[in-house]
């Protein structure tokens, strides 16, 4: 998608954003620190992309992040000088208002815009948010200051590696190649001792307690779970703002649903601002469904050690998808040490499985892979339906560099060169009926 960016003034400097779709209803999005609205495009899914098929959204990086202006880092704005980059984006948008979907660090400055602003915005969602960090007498749900001075650390030393995106965005560190992207967007938002000094600075200063019983706009408040931020935190924000909702988000302890559950969270806030949750529309397409897996895995990690193996896994995701590329397969999903992926043809996907087994042999890894033909349901970028299921019960019965395919697939390409061996009836857990499996002996 080609999306411009603009900008807005805010007194000297500039804050960026983009404007995406053009339904009804204004939503103004805001990610907080790490943000860099013309990388996020990166690594799908995109939630301003998700959410411009509902609303006209207008996604901004407020100053200090991302490709708005940077801010020195002995001095940022107050939490109400920075409610100016939300006014500012909205006259530049257009917008006499709007609903706010805000995260993280981005929250609190939205919550305060609500307050003094109630005219201009129509609802806020707040996303992993909190209205203070450090703990006190009356907030014992807060960090230490200990906790936070060692976090402080860890985002100095770092903020924009590889291994901080693994820690931080766990949902994805089987994917080298999102880890890669997403750990050059953050560098690209903000450098480590400036990322570590905003920090320090929000987890020490905010506190905004004082704003929620102000707030009168309808509220959603999102939380991932497990997250490193204590659901705790959200709770008090819902108990606090009148009429607020809290709803869990099902997540494997990403900081924030850039990287988490995209589809759970705009079906969420698309049903909080409409109404009506979004109908998910379905086709149903007969494809070829791949599923490959590298046997022994576990073993092999114990033997390697996590940074041998992690190179080992990098080159065998790379190789992986070249292969696909050239054969016209389309990657569904990693599994973590392996893949899920379709094609249009049984045969195609045939020789080009057989190349993947080859190419992952030369860099001493051995996988199985299984492969069925059938109906399957189309959602968005995802497979659904009883193919996929038979096709992943059948790779895993497949043995270390085996190919092993349902007789399904061996009908259709039947007067091709591929030749079978048969491997006999199977039972496959909770798919009906007995399968016939046979294993490719050449392609």
């Amino acid at each position: 998608m080609s999306v411009e960016t603009r900008y807005a003034a805010v007194g000297v400097d500039d804050v960026a954003y983009q404007v995406v779709g053009d339904g009804p209803l204004n939503l103004l999005c805001c990610y907080g620190l790490g943000s860099q609205i013309d990388l996020i495009w990166d690594f799908p899914p995109v939630i301003a992309e998700r959410f411009g098929t509902f609303f006209r959204t207008i996604q901004f990086d407020r100053r200090g992040t991302g490709a708005s202006d940077a801010l020195p880092r002995d001095r940022f704005p107050t939490w109400e000088e920075w409610t100016l980059d939300f006014a500012a984006v909205l006259d530049a948008a257009e917008c006499e208002d709007a609903a706010i979907y805000a995260e993280l660090d981005a929250a609190p400055i939205a919550l305060l815009y609500a307050a003094t602003h109630p005219e201009r915005v129509r609802a806020l969602v707040l996303a992993n948010a909190t209205a203070r960090h450090l703990v006190a007498d009356d907030y014992p749900i807060g960090f230490s200051q200990r906790q936070i001075d060692l976090q402080r650390r860890v985002v100095e030393n770092g903020w924009g590696t590889n291994e901080w995106i693994e820690q931080w965005f766990p949902s994805v560190a089987h994917d080298a190649a999102v880890v890669r992207n997403r750990a050059r967007m953050f560098r690209a938002a903000a450098t480590p001792r400036t990322a570590a000094a905003q920090f320090r600075y929000i987890f020490e200063s905010l506190d905004v307690r004082h704003v929620l019983p102000l707030v009168r706009v309808p509220t959603l408040v999102l939380h991932n779970v497990p997250n490193m931020f204590p659901l705790e935190q959200a709770r008090y924000l819902a108990d606090h703002i009148d009429g607020a909702k809290l709803v869990e988000v099902p997540a494997e302890g990403d900081v924030n649903v850039i990287g988490g559950s995209v589809s759970v969270v705009v079906d969420e806030v698309v049903e909080f601002l409409t109404g009506e949750r979004p109908v998910v529309e379905v086709d149903r397409v007969l494809t070829t469904v791949v599923f490959t897996d590298i046997v022994g895995s576990t073993e092999q990690l114990a033997a390697m050690g996590d940074r041998r193996w992690r190179a080992v896994l990098d080159s065998h995701d790379g190789a992986m998808r070249e292969v696909l590329r050239r054969f016209g397969g389309r990657e569904i999903k990693t599994t973590g040490d392996g893949f899920f992926a379709s094609f249009d043809g049984p045969a195609r996907a045939i020789r080009c499985v057989g190349q993947i087994v080859d190419a992952a042999a030369e860099l001493g890894v051995r996988l199985r892979a299984g492969l069925h033909t059938g109906e399957c349901e189309v959602r968005g970028d995802d497979l659904g339906g009883i193919a996929v299921h038979i096709a992943a019960r059948v790779g895993a019965l497949a043995g270390p560099g085996e190919i092993l395919v349902t007789s399904t697939v061996k009908d259709l390409v039947a007067g091709s060169d591929i030749r079978f061996t048969d491997r006999g009836i199977h039972t496959l857990k909770g798919i009906p009926d007995d399968w016939r499996l046979l294993a490719i002996e050449s392609a």
